[in-house]
């Protein structure tokens, strides 16, 4: 082979070479750029499976619903009772929508009379304030609740030293405590504050704090009754002169307070009265026999006693134990199992014992 041969062949060698490596280096290339895609695609897939507000690899806590909890009934501060005026002359009444809870209960005359509980309320007006009666002792005592009146009953003034309620008399406070105001007539005129209320109990060394459990079972879950009684309009006769109704709003869900077939309104705000519970208790009543002839009543609520609970447009029958005047009393169905309320303000009325209540 000549060199000129020679010299062909060897170019031509480098040139198969060269394509060889060339190839190469395209084939590194292909897979370095689908790796390179691989690998891009496997990262976004697990950006994407990692949970947006979870992940303990992030340092974030899991996301929780808060636990539900009651809001009618909470906190340590004492409840304050507070008699008021269910006369006609009295309406309408200041602060009734505030008040957790109220008893109403027969008093002379067929009139019936309230008690409002009120707890962790400041600058509230309430009234008209009037005078107590002994059987509202019972349940302030079981509400442990500083009992606050205008003036008292014989039997009551000697059952609050007896029993050493921490009462508030407004009749020995201040004028600008309890005052009376000219939109009504004397004895239907006497209104008070909360805060006022407070400021004299301070002064008098009373406790202002309660741990005791509250005397009805409320649910922070809305509770529909399993009940065939419905329960839209609710009519409970006191007496040939009064009568308590009340109506269900299902939109709202509450039930708007009536009086002598007179809508009952609050004084300050003009709105309705209303009440998300009504709980019905039969009771004997009967006239005292205590030589002042003024047809001042007595109440036999210790024991056993029929009644009902109310909610949500339904009605189920209950019994209501109170076993003396200062324990609590205790709401229990027809199975013996003690029954929960919904979160919300109560009327218990105590009625008479032979009282038609209706349904509707």
């Amino acid at each position: 082979m000549s060199r000129k041969e020679k010299r062909k062949e060897k170019k031509k060698k480098i040139a198969t070479k060269n394509k060889v490596l060339i190839a190469i280096l395209i084939m590194v290339l292909i897979i370095a750029a689908g790796l390179g895609i691989w690998k891009f695609i496997i990262e976004k897939q697990e950006v994407e499976e990692v949970p947006i507000s979870l992940g303990e690899e992030q340092g974030i806590e899991d996301v929780k619903e808060p636990e539900k909890t009651v809001q009618i009934f909470s906190g340590n501060d004492r409840p304050i009772a507070v008699m008021i005026d269910n006369h006609k002359g009295a309406w309408p009444q200041a602060g009734l929508n505030n008040a957790y809870c109220v008893y109403e209960i027969i008093v002379e005359g067929g009139e019936t009379r309230l008690m409002a509980l009120f707890k962790g309320k400041e600058d509230q007006i309430i009234g008209p304030v009037r005078s107590a009666r002994h059987y509202f002792l019972d349940y302030a005592m079981e509400n442990d609740a500083i009992y606050t009146h205008y003036g008292w009953s014989p039997q009551a003034e000697s059952d609050i030293r007896t029993y050493k309620v921490q009462n508030i008399n407004g009749i020995s406070e201040s004028s600008k405590d309890f005052w009376r105001i000219k939109q009504k007539s004397a004895p239907h005129n006497v209104l008070t504050n909360i805060s006022n209320i407070k400021k004299i109990a301070e002064r008098k060394e009373y406790r202002t704090t309660s741990d005791q459990k509250s005397v009805l079972n409320y649910s922070a879950d809305e509770i529909e009754l399993a009940s065939q009684q419905v329960a839209n309009t609710v009519t409970i006769p006191y007496s040939t002169l009064h009568t308590t109704s009340y109506v269900y709003d299902p939109e709202t869900k509450l039930y708007t307070r009536y009086a002598r077939n007179t809508k009952q309104t609050d004084y300050n705000t003009k709105e309705a009265i209303t009440t998300k519970n009504i709980i019905i208790t039969f009771a004997e009543n009967y006239t005292l026999k205590d030589g002042e002839n003024k047809d001042r009543q007595g109440l036999k609520n210790i024991g056993t006693k029929d009644g009902y609970y109310i909610t949500n447009g339904k009605a189920i029958p209950i019994v209501c134990e109170k076993k003396d005047r200062d324990s609590q009393t205790i709401y229990k169905d027809m199975n013996g199992n003690i029954i929960q309320v919904n979160d919300g303000n109560t009327f218990i009325n105590i009625c008479p014992i032979d009282s038609k209540v209706t349904f509707e």
